[in-house]
């Protein structure tokens, strides 16, 4: 099963990772003058003048002027309401972010948990789906004693970053279940399903209501999974293909 979530999409197909580098460059540089429209048009002019844009849309002064304004404005929100550390973990490793407990004196010795090898998956505010995580950018603590983390998705860029709620819509990455597996899904289950639109698939959460148990065959499992989905309370039956255990 692939993966990668695919999300709606601009018709500007974003900045590459070498404009994203410039423009991560120039932000710490330039001070207020990024957001000054000729300054984003001589920009705009030399991404669209280098190798790298060829056979891509042409980049607009307005796209680079919005994108430096996003910068500043997750700045200047970190700054009043929180502590931010702005190391970048590794790629889809939660290092800098992980809620470890405090060693216990009466069990001094064990070996705690590695979790630098872990992969996850988190839940995009602008849709409600959950996407694999390329890496974890920075983290902050709210006021609240909550920790929030800035996470870029795998296949998108810098400008497509999000802010997210480390209890609520980071886990572990969800994992397809074989065939062999269907007869451990429950009535009542949570799993991530694979939604299938004519115009989008992405993974969301979703409740087993009903299960129609079938013999396997060559195909494997041809159970049905009746299941609704959390987000907009729809329901669709389904094969055990479309479906991946939450961790």
């Amino acid at each position: 099963m692939d993966r990668l979530r695919p999300r709606e999409r601009q018709v500007f197909s974003g900045f590459t990772k070498a404009e994203i580098e410039k423009m991560e460059k120039l932000l710490k540089e330039s001070g207020e003058q990024l957001l000054n429209r000729e300054f984003c048009q001589k920009i705009a002019q030399s991404f669209n003048r280098s190798s790298g844009r060829a056979g891509k849309p042409i980049v607009k002064w307005a796209e680079v002027h919005s994108w430096f304004q996003n910068q500043q404005q997750d700045a200047r929100d970190a700054s009043k309401n929180m502590h931010v550390l702005p190391k970048a973990s590794p790629p889809n490793r939660m290092d800098g972010i992980s809620q470890m407990p405090q060693e216990d004196s009466s069990k001094a010795g064990e070996k705690i948990p590695d979790l630098s090898e872990l992969e996850f998956e988190a839940k995009s505010s602008k849709d409600a789906a959950w996407y694999d995580v390329d890496m974890f950018v920075a983290h902050r603590f709210l006021g609240t004693g909550e920790v929030e983390v800035r996470v870029r998705f795998v296949g998108f860029g810098a400008e497509e970053d999000e802010w997210l709620n480390v209890k609520k819509a980071v886990r572990q990455r969800s994992v397809p279940l074989e065939h062999s597996e269907c007869h451990t899904v429950k009535v009542g289950d949570v799993l991530l399903c694979f939604q299938e639109r004519r115009d989008q698939a992405i993974y969301y959460d979703a409740r087993v209501l009903e299960i129609q148990r079938r013999l396997h065959d060559i195909r494997g499992c041809r159970c049905l999974f009746l299941i609704k989905y959390d987000h907009d309370n729809t329901e669709e039956r389904v094969r055990l293909r479309r479906l991946c255990r939450v961790r």
